[in-house]
């Protein structure tokens, strides 16, 4: 899942609560704050936004340890744009999704889910890809929790 930034994010209170495994794709240059402003024009993600040939961003890893072991995936994003950032695209194409279950879930601060786990499904060619689901950008910890223990993957 990515990304994990605190136990309060919908990544961590979905971690916590299926008692799950978090790998972060982290990209080699981090983003910093400033970096992540979208309402200045002159920020990372615009630029990267606005130029597709610096979306290809290279990470630290994009091999999950014993990932064969794992029959089920939740992956967690946030929204940029209506869709998943591209921060996650080599995560997707370096793994191969065969036999597994994916559930994506994202938060955003107004844009829902959109096509944007339709895209990854595509992008990975291979797994089955069910249904996402958003929360807000500060999400509702019963919320999560609930639509966890309603996937009965426990």
């Amino acid at each position: 899942m990515w990304p994990y930034k605190s136990d309060r994010s919908s990544s961590g209170l979905v971690a916590d609560e299926m008692k799950a495994d978090i790998f972060e794709p982290a990209p080699v240059q981090p983003y910093s704050e400033s970096d992540l402003n979208w309402r200045d024009d002159n920020s990372r993600v615009i630029r990267e936004h606005n130029d597709v040939s610096l979306q290809d961003t290279e990470l630290v890893s994009t091999q999950v340890p014993d990932w064969s072991e794992y029959d089920v995936v939740l992956f967690g994003y946030p929204v940029w744009w209506q869709e998943a950032p591209w921060v996650v695209n080599r995560f997707i194409r370096d793994n191969d999704f065969s036999g597994k279950t994916v559930i994506p879930f994202c938060t955003s601060a107004s844009s829902g889910v959109g096509d944007s786990g339709i895209h990854l499904a595509g992008m990975a060619g291979t797994g089955d890809w069910l249904d996402g689901k958003r929360f807000s950008e500060n999400p509702n910890e019963r919320a999560v929790r609930e639509w966890v223990r309603g996937l009965k993957l426990n």
